[in-house]
């Protein structure tokens, strides 16, 4: 990549999914993903977060690292890291906890701050800080949410793209959420629809792209591939909006065929952490 690539950073949520049925854990969260994709994409991006001072935090930063993603950008902090206890049952995925830790409406240190500021597009994950938002906003930042399910929740006036999630049911209309994000300020709107593709509002004309069809292994963290080709695609090699919708959904449908957010060993649970929250699974099992 050559000295005028475009300085990317995501800021957010990371955690460890444990999959309590197959007895194994990855590493995700919407904001290191994003950042991990971009890396294996080939751009210079860095990753901005918080985790625990405890043994969680340790494998996050070890799978952070493993990514060539620097471990001095995430900060630790007392506390518990991010943690999903997951069950399927019937081929569905039931969460039995989502704790989101000291990442949980992460604000950066001054310094880091000063860092993300400086760079040329800016992802927040999901549960991102109001504060953050509304100080970007008030820079002028070029920068992106996921606003994943929770479509209001933040302040939106001003930010320049959006994206979420839709309704999977081709009976029930899209311009309904488009029209309501932007009229709650945000610039530009892509809503993710699973099955049914992938949609983007610029202010002038709503376009449309189909999902790839495929056998699917683990949706998890295709959403945040789609957004990681997306940002690549429209930033870094200036394709227009339909160049990049169909990279991005092709992207999101290569993620469904393997296990995590990215491509990952899936790591065994260990004892001390089962016996962590033990409490909490038993009483969620009775």
């Amino acid at each position: 990549m050559n000295t005028a690539s475009p300085r990317l950073v995501t800021v957010g949520d990371n955690c460890l999914d444990v999959y309590l049925t197959k007895d194994f854990m990855t590493v995700g969260g919407n904001a290191l993903n994003v950042a991990v994709q971009w890396r294996r994409l080939g751009w210079p991006a860095r990753y901005f977060g918080a985790v625990g001072n405890d043994p969680e935090g340790d494998m996050l930063l070890a799978e952070v690292t493993r990514f060539g993603l620097s471990a001095a950008d995430v900060e630790r902090r007392p506390g518990g890291t991010a943690v999903t206890l997951l069950r399927e049952e019937s081929g569905d995925r039931k969460f039995l906890l989502e704790s989101f830790g000291v990442g949980e409406s992460y604000m950066p240190a001054a310094a880091l701050y000063q860092e993300i500021a400086a760079a040329d597009w800016v992802h927040l994950g999901t549960n991102a800080n109001p504060d953050l938002v509304r100080r970007l906003v008030d820079a002028r930042a070029p920068f992106s949410i996921d606003v994943s399910t929770a479509h209001l929740a933040l302040p939106l006036s001003g930010v320049p793209l959006v994206f979420a999630s839709g309704p999977e049911d081709e009976n029930e209309p899209v311009e309904p959420l488009l029209d309501a994000l932007r009229q709650a300020g945000a610039q530009q709107v892509v809503l993710t629809c699973g099955r049914r593709g992938a949609f983007f509002h610029d202010g002038d004309a709503i376009r449309h792209v189909a999902a790839v069809p495929i056998d699917v292994v683990d949706t998890c963290g295709a959403g945040d591939s789609f957004i990681a080709s997306f940002l690549a695609a429209l930033i870094g090699e200036k394709r227009v909006p339909a160049e990049a919708l169909d990279q991005a959904t092709t992207a999101a449908a290569q993620t469904c065929l393997h296990l995590g957010g990215f491509p990952q060993p899936p790591r065994p649970i260990p004892g001390w952490l089962l016996g962590k929250y033990a409490d909490y699974i038993d009483r969620k099992e009775e």
